[in-house]
């Protein structure tokens, strides 16, 4: 009797550390999502606030800067339109400078100007060029402004930290479904002489694997709900301390990591309790001790 308690205190002790191990694995996993998509809302926020000027010239009328904010609205590339009139022009002169030019020159010689932002997938010089082709031959347009070398340094910085953030996903992933993996099998070798055991007395392969994996795939799904809990909860403190997460890391976009952070646990854990008891399903008696 003391035997058998000591094996299930045993058991219970593999399956809670297991559990502990897996969800701060599956915590490790959620983190590095999280910080993807904060890494691709930052990104595309980046991207989305480049764009060119539109220099009207003198003759250019209000019916003019209308209707070419009217075809800009209706762009697929544009995400943005800021106007600035003469007026405009002049009130931030002023302010900037503290130079009143109406006192010097008698005259208001700013023109006005159309800010043009671009969405994220038009963020390159190739998609502007060909945004502002047909711009060129307006006549009341005076020139228009686009800094090429500082959107393609932009997007070849972006594009770097991208491969580097990939790689070390990649490798933690990998990482961590080895340490799932081993953990795992730590749980089902703490059982291997039960699995003999059962195996002698004539019990069918399905027999055994069913509480096994079940166990197991019930272990992970508690991890990952733990694992789920903490981020929430991380995620919920960091929403109402900064604004700025609350729009990088939006809440429905942190539903899917907590999704896969359980779809995770649950199959990793049952992928490695069933290649775990196949091993010692195969296995002889002296292979036990290995």
């Amino acid at each position: 009797m003391e035997k058998k308690g000591k094996k299930g205190i045993s058991t219970f002790s593999a399956q809670f550390t297991s559990t502990v191990s897996v969800t701060l694995v599956l915590l490790l996993l959620g983190i590095i999502s999280m910080l993807g998509i904060a890494a691709r809302s930052i990104t595309t926020e980046i991207r989305e606030n480049m764009g060119f000027s539109v220099i009207f010239s003198d003759t250019a009328t209000i019916d003019d800067v209308n209707s070419l904010k009217k075809r800009f609205t209706s762009s697929p590339g544009v995400s943005g339109i800021l106007y600035f009139s003469p007026d405009d022009a002049l009130q931030k002169w002023q302010e900037e400078t503290g130079e009143d030019l109406i006192k010097v020159l008698g005259i208001n010689p700013l023109p006005g100007e159309l800010e043009i932002k671009v969405k994220a997938a038009y963020a390159s010089s190739d998609s502007i060029d060909k945004i502002i082709a047909p711009l060129k031959k307006l006549p009341y347009i005076s020139e228009i402004c686009v800094h090429s070398d500082m959107v393609d340094s932009i997007n070849r910085n972006i594009k770097s930290v991208a491969i580097i953030l990939t790689v070390i996903a990649g490798a933690l992933l990998f990482i961590s479904f080895a340490l799932i993996n081993n953990t795992v099998r730590l749980t089902v070798y703490s059982r291997r002489f039960l699995i003999h055991t059962m195996k002698l007395v004539g019990a069918t392969g399905g027999f055994i694997r069913r509480p096994i994996i079940s166990s197991n795939i019930l272990g992970g799904l508690a991890a990952a709900i733990i694992a789920d809990l903490i981020l929430a909860g991380a995620l919920f403190y960091l929403h109402s301390a900064d604004k700025t997460t609350a729009s990088a890391i939006p809440w429905e976009h942190a539903a899917w990591v907590f999704a896969g952070v359980i779809m995770t646990g649950i199959l990793i854990c049952g992928a490695a309790s069933l290649f775990a008891t196949n091993k010692y399903l195969r296995s002889d008696y002296d292979d036990m001790f290995k």
